[in-house]
C-alpha cells in the first residue's frame, strides 16, 4: 500500500480541525526541491524555466517560483492577467494559446512573450505588429502522453502548426516582415522520455527554416511518478543528449541556442495532497463492491475520471491495528463517474484498490494532487464550494493561501428575473 509524501497522521489531523477538508496541503519544501531540479536542466547556452501555470494557478505558488528564479507559460489571456495580478514581471511570461485573446495588443504591449499556434495566429499577429519578433508553436507530428487525452502532437491533436505547413507560415511571415525568434513544440503531459528525447533533437532541425531563431522551448510533459510502481522522468539524464545536440548545432550553424522548458506537473503534482473524509462506506453484495465516498471527488480532482489517472491513497485510521480491503474509492457528487479507483487509463472501468480498513469520519488522504486536480476541476457542480488551499513553509508554519468558497460567493453573479 502507498505511504504519505509530506504529511503525518497529526498534521492531517489539525488542519481538518481547523479548517476542515476537503482541502489541498502544499509543501513548500516539495516545490523549492522541485524547482531546483528543473532549473539544473542541462543546458550549453542558457535555460529558461517557465511553469506551465495551467497546472496550478494560486498566486502564492506563481510568486514562490518566481522568487527561486523560474518564469510563466500561460495558456490563455486570462491566465496572463492572473500572473500579472500575482505580481509576476510581463516580460517573464510567455504565451502559447488555443485562441487568440481580445486583448492581445495589450498583453503584447505590457511586454509579454509570444508564440503563434496556427497559421490564423500569425496573421492576427501580423496585422496589429507587423516587423515584430515572436515565436512558433509547431506540432511535429509526433505526440506521446500519459493517455491518449494527454497526448498533445500529431495528427490527432490540434495544438500547434502542423510540421508540412511550415511553407504556408513562412508565406505569412513574409507578408509581415515578421522575425521568428523562438521555435516551440511540446507533445503530451506524462509522456514517453525516449519519445520526447526524440522529439526534442528533431526540434532542433526545425531551427534550420528560422535563421533568426535562436530560443528553442520544447514545452514540458515529464512523466512524474504519483504511484510508487510509475517510472519518472530523470531529467538530467535527458536534457544531456539535448545539451549535446544544441552544441553540434553551434558548431554547423554558429547559432548559440537557448533553451526553455515548460514544466507543470512535474513541479507540483507531488508537492500537494488532498485532505478528505470518508462520509460513507456502502455495499453492493457479494458479487459487488465495498465503496467508500468521500467528500470530495469531480469538485477537486477529476484526473481518475477524465484519463483513469491513478493517485495514491491513504487512510488515516484511529485504530491501532488494521487489517486491509479492496475499495472502489468514489467521489461525493450525484455522477456515476465521480470514480476516483478507476483502471489505468480507463476512467469507465472501476478497479478495487487494497486500502486500510476504513470507518466512517476517518481522514482519507488522496497524493499527487498539485497539478491539474485545483486549477481542472468540475468546479461548483452539485453546488459544492471550491475547498480552500494550505502551504505548509519550509519553517513548519501553516499558512492558507485560498479561503474556502461560500455559497454566497458561488451565486453571487446570478440575476434573478
Amino acid at each position: 500500500m502507498e505511504t504519505l509524501n509530506f504529511l503525518t497522521k497529526n498534521k492531517a489531523s489539525e488542519i481538518r480541525e481547523n479548517f476542515g477538508s476537503p482541502a489541498y496541503v502544499y509543501s513548500e519544501s516539495a516545490l523549492k526541491k522541485n524547482a531546483s531540479s528543473a532549473l539544473s536542466f542541462p543546458n550549453k547556452f542558457g535555460l529558461t524555466v517557465r511553469y506551465a501555470m495551467k497546472a496550478c494557478s494560486n498566486a502564492s505558488i506563481l510568486r514562490l517560483f518566481d522568487k527561486d528564479g523560474i518564469h510563466i507559460d500561460a495558456s490563455s489571456g486570462f491566465e496572463v492577467h492572473r500572473a500579472i495580478r500575482a505580481g509576476i514581471s510581463p516580460e517573464k511570461i510567455s504565451l502559447s494559446s488555443q485562441e487568440f485573446p481580445e486583448d492581445f495588443v495589450d498583453l503584447f504591449e505590457k511586454g509579454i512573450h509570444f508564440n503563434a499556434c496556427s497559421l490564423s495566429m500569425i496573421e492576427k499577429f501580423g496585422k496589429v505588429f507587423p516587423e515584430e519578433s515572436f515565436g512558433l508553436r509547431i506540432n511535429p507530428g509526433v505526440g506521446s502522453g500519459g493517455s491518449k487525452k494527454t497526448n498533445v502532437g500529431g495528427p490527432s491533436s490540434s495544438f500547434g502548426i502542423w510540421h508540412e505547413q511550415i511553407s504556408e507560415a513562412k508565406l505569412l511571415i513574409e507578408k509581415y516582415k515578421l522575425k521568428v525568434v523562438r521555435i516551440h513544440t511540446h507533445i503530451g503531459s506524462g509522456s514517453d522520455p525516449k519519445v520526447w528525447e526524440e522529439v526534442a533533437k528533431s526540434s532542433i532541425d526545425l531551427l534550420r527554416h528560422f535563421p533568426d531563431a535562436t530560443y528553442l522551448n520544447l514545452g514540458g510533459g515529464f512523466k512524474v511518478a504519483r504511484m510508487s510502481d510509475e517510472p519518472q522522468t530523470n531529467l538530467k539524464n535527458i536534457g544531456k543528449s539535448i545539451r549535446d545536440a544544441l552544441s553540434v548545432f553551434h558548431q554547423e550553424s554558429g547559432r548559440k541556442i537557448h533553451l526553455e522548458i515548460e514544466p507543470g506537473t512535474f513541479l507540483v503534482a507531488n508537492a500537494c495532497s488532498l485532505l478528505t473524509t470518508v462520509k460513507d462506506i456502502v455495499t453492493t453484495g457479494n458479487n459487488g463492491y465495498s465503496f467508500l465516498k468521500l467528500n470530495t471527488g469531480l469538485t477537486e480532482i477529476m484526473r481518475p475520471a477524465l484519463y483513469g489517472a491513478q493517485h495514491p491513497i491513504i487512510i488515516l485510521s484511529e485504530k491501532e491495528s488494521r487489517n486491509s480491503r479492496n475499495y472502489i474509492v468514489v467521489g461525493h457528487c450525484c455522477e456515476s463517474g465521480d470514480l476516483i479507483t478507476t483502471a489505468q487509463n480507463e476512467p469507465d472501468s472501476l478497479e478495487p484498490r487494497e486500502l486500510s480498513e476504513a470507518d466512517i469520519g476517518d481522514i482519507c488522504i488522496i497524493e499527487g494532487v498539485g497539478a491539474y486536480c485545483s486549477s481542472m476541476c468540475a468546479k461548483n457542480y452539485n453546488s459544492f464550494p471550491e475547498a480552500p488551499e494550505l502551504l505548509i513553509c519550509e519553517n513548519g508554519d501553516l499558512k492558507l493561501i485560498r479561503k474556502r468558497q461560500t455559497l454566497e460567493q458561488i451565486i453571487q453573479n446570478e440575476i434573478q428575473i
